[in-house]
């Protein structure tokens, strides 16, 4: 018999919430600023719903392919499917695809528009380097994405984000090219609204993304009883990923706000100032937290 699902955050659930409106409101002041520079609204509005539709319904693919990942059938991964078959029936949820990208970065994720058109994606360096109960642990963490609705809600922000920076691209082109009396003005308008477009959809991307991690954390540990093996993989995976070669964490860091684990390169870059994902001690601490909430005795229902 499934159980209830109660990995559900609702502190997740108000952010999402927040985020899309915040993001509706920056790109509806944008499209005002747009159209009154002169773009053909015929042309925005098409060029927006082209895009939004190959976000939605292309989005798994685009991340499967850049993953070099392809779809495995239970006759080909048999112990994945079964580990998949079982946390679904657990905690309620339509089965995903899985898929398996040739890689010896230790990483999952997963994509997909809803819950019954979602794929959960691992490495197989991930498969090789965790014991069964920590790679479980990994696609509990995954299911749960699909189970809170995050994952289209980062594809449809991220989608905000994308258009506005191209059609304010597309307002400046036809803009400046008008005549030089109000040139200088048009560039540095469009240049302004560039500016808070990208760091508001930017800041406001990263903070959901950092949340969701604890929240899909949390929804792993009630998932599977056993915080402690997510726990176990973070470890694993934060010091696999330590030796993987710095051009090949490079290439994969398109994925990062959907990685289990950021492909980050050592060292300084931006993108350690402006993480994708919580500290992973914190994680982990988080979930040892849990564990010893379970040791100690029955936990208290949410």
């Amino acid at each position: 018999m499934a159980k209830r699902w109660y990995g559900r955050d609702r502190g997740l659930t108000a952010r999402m919430g927040l985020t899309m409106f915040l993001l509706g409101l920056v790109y509806v002041v944008f499209m005002g600023v747009v159209i009154a520079m002169g773009a053909g609204t015929t042309i925005v509005v098409a060029i927006a719903a082209i895009i939004l539709l190959v976000q939605l319904f292309f989005s798994d693919k685009l991340a499967l392919a850049s993953m070099r990942a392809r779809v495995v059938t239970a006759e080909e991964e048999p112990q994945l499917h079964a580990m998949v078959d079982r946390l679904c029936q657990l905690s309620d949820l339509p089965k995903p695809r899985l898929a398996v990208a040739a890689t010896d970065m230790p990483n999952a994720f997963a994509t997909g528009r809803s819950r019954k058109a979602a794929t959960v994606c691992v490495t197989t360096g991930i498969m090789r380097d965790l014991e069964p109960h920590e790679l479980e642990g990994v696609l509990a963490h995954e299911l749960s994405h699909v189970a809170n609705r995050d994952v289209v809600v980062m594809t449809v922000a991220s989608f905000l984000a994308t258009v506005a920076g191209l059609l304010i691209r597309m307002s400046a082109w036809g803009r400046v090219g008008r005549g030089r009396d109000n040139a200088a003005a048009a560039f540095f308008a469009v240049l302004l609204v560039s500016i808070v477009t990208y760091v508001v959809s930017y800041l406001l991307l990263r903070a959901l993304s950092r949340y969701r991690e604890y929240a899909a954390d949390r929804g792993a540990a009630i998932m599977t009883g056993a915080p402690a093996n997510l726990a176990s993989a973070l470890v694993k995976i934060s010091g696999d990923m330590a030796r993987i070669p710095s051009k090949d964490l490079r290439e994969a860091e398109g994925l990062n706000a959907f990685f289990i684990m950021p492909a980050v390169a050592k060292g300084f870059s931006l993108s350690s100032l402006f993480a994708t994902h919580p500290p992973v001690q914190k994680r982990i601490e988080r979930l040892m937290a849990m564990q010893a909430d379970i040791d100690s005795g029955p936990v208290a229902a949410a």
